[in-house]
């Protein structure tokens, strides 16, 4: 049976085009992008056109972009960065109950070395409130990061709005964009932040890659020390063969078009009809990623509902144990109840994604569901 994959927010796969810019680089292009000779000018040639690729995108200088190993440690270098170079001005922290744990640990091991942290709550529809921030904002208070998108109901914070309260306290803002983009337009001078977070593999690059926008001037303590690579904040010899990556992907973003969100439209009014009163829709109805769907089926089990379609794949964000449910972290922070909480699925659609896979989809749920 041929598979459904409508688990994007998860990971992409790489784009054919991405393939064929890394290929090269698996047998040609050898030489340390340092190295001042032959075989080390064409290699830094490229690792400049991938750093120039990921700055257009999000409409930055070229010099602001911080090659990593993904989105994880991206969001590490911008928090415990900021904390290790400013410990002696402050040591206050504020950020959302709805973060990923790349924010929330972080976050929790920051503590332990003295931190404080303001973990700040969310309405129904998963937004946290600019005034929310302003209000937990005291003298210690050295950085404000808050996602741009939520990876399980695809809500879009107000970005700009808490940029512009950071900006007005002259306090550091970063945002993980890990899933917001290519899928929404992303630039930093408009959405006022300094740091922002960026995860290859959900951007059809490969796993493994993302980097982090600092703005110039913003100083960090880096994690890995060493050589002066990446402007001082990551030592070690730059992985080409996937900034390359990352970088086509980034160009390609820029040319997607936001026709996913017409399919998935779609996909909620088909499930409305067919499901009525018993599917609920977990976050904001407009200011959600075009590509997500979070959605609960009422008085069901997510988990066992995609057990019965195994030709899907998606996701549920709740963990099943022993037959007993827990509940999204997430959902509970939106005051999702248990008996909703414990049917979400995680519907997120990719470029390639057809209305017959959502009719596919929405047909096998019906048949489930009358058993």
């Amino acid at each position: 049976m041929e598979k459904v994959y409508l688990d994007f927010n998860a990971s992409t796969p790489i784009a054919p085009e991405v393939v064929e810019a890394m290929t090269p680089l698996l047998m040609d292009y050898y030489g340390n992008p340092s190295a001042l000779h032959w075989a080390g000018k064409p290699v830094k040639e490229l690792l400049h056109k991938a750093r120039s690729q990921v700055a257009k995108l999000i409409d930055c200088k070229e010099n602001e972009i911080i090659f990593t190993s993904g989105g994880s440690e991206a969001n590490n270098l911008a928090l415990k960065g900021i904390c290790f170079h400013n410990f002696d001005k402050g040591n206050h922290i504020i950020t959302s109950r709805i973060e990923h744990p790349a924010i929330m640990n972080p976050c929790r091991f920051l503590e332990r070395l003295g931190a404080k942290v303001t973990y700040v709550g969310v309405d129904e529809y998963g937004r946290v409130a600019p005034e929310e921030i302003e209000n937990a904002i005291t003298k210690e208070t050295i950085l404000i990061s808050i996602m741009h998108a939520n990876n399980e109901t695809g809500t879009l914070q107000p970005i700009k709005e808490i940029g512009k309260i950071a900006s007005k306290h002259g306090l550091t803002f970063h945002t993980d964009a890990s899933q917001s983009l290519g899928k929404v337009e992303v630039n930093v001078a408009d959405l006022n932040v300094d740091m922002l977070t960026i995860a290859g593999h959900k951007l059809y690059a490969p796993k493994g890659i993302g980097a982090l926008y600092v703005r110039e001037g913003i100083k960090l303590e880096p994690l890995i020390h060493g050589a002066s690579h990446e402007n001082g904040m990551r030592a070690g010899t730059e992985n080409t063969l996937l900034a390359v990556g990352l970088g086509k992907a980034c160009e390609l973003a820029n040319k997607t078009t936001l026709g996913v969100q017409e399919l998935t439209h779609y996909f909620w009014h088909r499930l409305e009809n067919e499901f009525a009163e018993r599917v609920q829709l977990n976050g904001h109805p407009t200011e959600r990623l075009p590509n997500t769907l979070n959605v609960s089926f009422v008085g069901k089990v997510g988990q066992e509902l995609l057990d019965e379609i195994p030709y899907l794949a998606a996701s549920t964000g709740s963990a099943c144990h022993a037959g007993s449910v827990e509940l999204s972290p997430v959902l509970k922070e939106m005051g999702v109840t248990e008996k909703v909480g414990m049917g979400a699925i995680r519907f997120s659609l990719g470029r390639h994604t057809t209305k017959e896979e959502i009719d596919r989809v929405v047909d096998s749920l019906v048949a489930v569901e009358k058993g």
